[in-house]
């Protein structure tokens, strides 16, 4: 059984990734290269998450090292439709104040692309979220 399935496809201005199933520790390093690579293309990548039904630490990790990649390239990574798990577990994290959270696709597209200068400003503030140079589970 396959425990996660990612897929992307081009929107207007930025790529939308689809995650369905579970984001865990068996995934998360092959997610993370994944959306690095996706993000550091320079355009906003938003993160559909309506059929992920799980994520654990290493998946928040994987979402947050590519947020970060995308940062640098000057676009960021946002969250769309969380089922309620996911949503309580970014919550309990705080992690829901770091990213852009949307109710559904539609609404992120609306807001990508409007803090580019801004975002790479930020990528370059040692103040931000205290991430890992290394994708999640690399030895």
């Amino acid at each position: 059984m396959v425990s996660m399935e990612m897929s992307t496809r081009d929107g207007s201005g930025h790529a939308v990734v689809v995650l369905r199933g579970e984001l865990d520790v068996t995934e998360a390093a092959n997610v993370a290269a994944s959306l690095a690579a996706l993000a550091a293309g320079g355009r906003d990548v938003i993160i559909d998450l309506e059929g992920l039904d799980f994520i654990d630490s290493s998946g928040l990790a994987a979402l947050a090292y590519a947020r970060q990649h995308a940062r640098r390239a000057g676009s960021d990574l946002l969250l769309a439709a969380p089922q309620q798990q996911v949503l309580r577990i970014l919550a309990v994290t705080r992690l829901i104040e770091v990213f852009a959270v949307c109710a559904c696709v539609g609404e992120a597209a609306g807001i990508a692309g409007r803090f580019p200068a801004a975002i790479a400003a930020a990528a370059r503030d040692p103040a931000m979220l205290a991430l890992t140079s290394e994708p999640p589970g690399a030895p």
